[in-house]
Order: structure tokens, then C-alpha cells, then sequence
């Protein structure tokens, strides 16, 4: 049996954030390094810079990219239990609180999800909410059904 886990880090937001990025959970990689997208071979800030033109190389760097491009980051899940980090691994979700986080952050005018567990949850606890939602192909390594490019090129039209 695998044991709960708990969210380990803040969404990163800023007072003028349009977009609110929103994966699944955090991966083991992401745990270890307390931050967003963190395991190596995982493209979203690849992506993320190739759509912006803002370097990637640090934390800072990462920040400024998102503080520039008004785009924010966060997670459905709040809790769960899982064995790896594969969302089709994820069990027992409790997902965090969009609707307030929402009410809190009025700027926040789109959702972009990073895979179809993300929309998926979304769907099943807040499909009710008024805001324009977009799908992303997944930045994972593991998400090899679409090329690198044309997952930048997708990216583009969704979040810019």
C-alpha cells in the first residue's frame, strides 16, 4: 500500500497571472528538487522557453519567464497515494481548491491543462466553472505520441 502524500509545494502566481497552468502531482523528481517539473527529461520548460525566447537555466530564470509571460502554476491534486510518478498511478486524490484560488486571483482568465489526468479531474470536480479552458500535450518524456515541435507549436497557440 502506498502512502499519502501531500502537495509539496505553493502555486506560483503572480497579482497580473491570465493563465494558470495546471498539471496533475508533482513528480518524485519534482519532490526532490521542491519544484515544478523538475525531473530532467521532462519538456515543459523546454517548451516553455522555445514558446517565450526567456532562457530556463535556473529557478530564477524560471520565475521571470513565468512573471513575464502572466502565466501561472499549480496542481489538481492536493493529496493522493501512488507507487512511481505516472498520473495513471495516482489513487485516493483529494484535489486543491480552484474555485478560491480562482476568487483570489481575479486576473486569472484561461486554465491550461498538462495532461489528461489534470482535465479529467478538472472536468469531474469544477466543469461547472465559466472560464475558458485550453488542453496541452504532455511535456513528459513519456508523451512521445507528438513530436517536440509540435508540442512548441501547440503551446504557442494555447497559451500566448
Amino acid at each position: 500500500m502506498s502512502k499519502i502524500l501531500v502537495h509539496p509545494f505553493d502555486p506560483i502566481v503572480f497579482k497580473d497571472t491570465e493563465t494558470l497552468i495546471l498539471g496533475s502531482f508533482p513528480s518524485i523528481k519534482s519532490f526532490d528538487n521542491n519544484f515544478y517539473y523538475a525531473h530532467p527529461r521532462n519538456q515543459f520548460w523546454k517548451l516553455l522557453e522555445a514558446v517565450t525566447t526567456y532562457p530556463v537555466n535556473n529557478r530564477d530564470q524560471k520565475l521571470w519567464l513565468l512573471k513575464e509571460a502572466k502565466l501561472g502554476l499549480w496542481d489538481m491534486v492536493r493529496e493522493c497515494s501512488r507507487d512511481n510518478s505516472l498520473d495513471s498511478s495516482l489513487e485516493n486524490e483529494k484535489v486543491n481548491d480552484i474555485i478560491g484560488f480562482l476568487e483570489a486571483h481575479p486576473s486569472i482568465t484561461k486554465l491550461a491543462f498538462t495532461g489528461k489526468k489534470a482535465e479529467a479531474l478538472f472536468q469531474t470536480h469544477f466543469s461547472h466553472l465559466e472560464i475558458e479552458i485550453v488542453y496541452l500535450p504532455s511535456p513528459s518524456s513519456a508523451y512521445a505520441k507528438m513530436s517536440f515541435e509540435e508540442k512548441v507549436k501547440i503551446y504557442k497557440e494555447k497559451l500566448l
